[in-house]
């Protein structure tokens, strides 16, 4: 039997228990916005990597494709981002794997699977962090298993964010004050501890304001799912 880890959505982070599960898989499928070509090049320290462009891959990953046709152990993969740039045409295709929703799916269609693994990264708030592991037997037959990481909730009292899935009460606040001081070219780290969250929701904001230019705090919010 061989395993294929199918993870999403990076942005930047390998947790230490996606690792562990990674170590043992013969490939490793990405389906884009891992931001880094560190976390490439740890992945492919691990095993063979098939990985495609997200929209937050910027220059650095100039020479990722943004769509990926290949075969693995008799399967037939086909790999984009975001599901909205998918094909018409899937016909010589057996498992689809795309991300960017941060949102695991696991649904048939067509004689089809359609994968969306979610995401392994940051956490978004009360979604949950996810990646699949495919195992694949010797006659190309396969089974999907859904690997969610346990989230530790600090015993802390007080404002609490990203990891523990509870806002701030004054989140919208916070939000157009990190919005200021993104524009001042203020950093992530000085950021957090001004406005005492943590880093990872501090960098959440500051991503989400920079990659959709426009937005207002209320649009965040809704992004965030808030």
């Amino acid at each position: 039997m061989n395993k294929i880890a199918v993870l999403s959505d990076t942005h930047g982070l390998l947790r230490p228990e996606v690792l562990e599960i990674l170590r043992g898989c013969d490939a490793i499928v990405h389906g884009g916005d891992i931001n880094r070509q560190k976390i490439l090049d740890e992945l492919n320290g691990i095993a063979p990597v098939y990985a495609v462009r997200g929209n937050n891959d910027k220059e650095w990953a100039e020479g990722l494709p943004e769509t990926l046709s290949f075969t693995l152990y008799g399967i037939r993969f086909f790999m984009v981002h975001n599901k909205k740039r998918l094909p018409e045409n899937l016909d010589e295709t057996d498992i689809v794997v795309y991300g960017h929703s941060h949102k695991y799916e696991e649904k048939y269609a067509d004689g089809k699977l359609f994968l969306n693994p979610g995401s392994c990264g940051p956490r978004r708030f009360t979604q949950p962090v996810t990646l699949a592991v495919l195992e694949v037997m010797p006659d190309a037959c396969w089974r999907v298993k859904k690997m969610e990481i346990a989230q530790k909730i600090p015993g802390q009292s007080g404002s609490q964010d990203a990891e523990t899935g509870k806002m701030p009460e004054n989140i919208r606040q916070i939000i157009v004050s990190v919005m200021k001081d993104t524009n001042k070219g203020k950093p992530v780290k000085e950021i957090a501890a001004k406005h005492g969250i943590s880093e990872a929701l501090a960098e959440q904001i500051c991503r989400l304001y920079l990659t959709h230019p426009g937005v207002d705090a209320d649009g965040i919010m809704g992004k965030m799912g808030i």
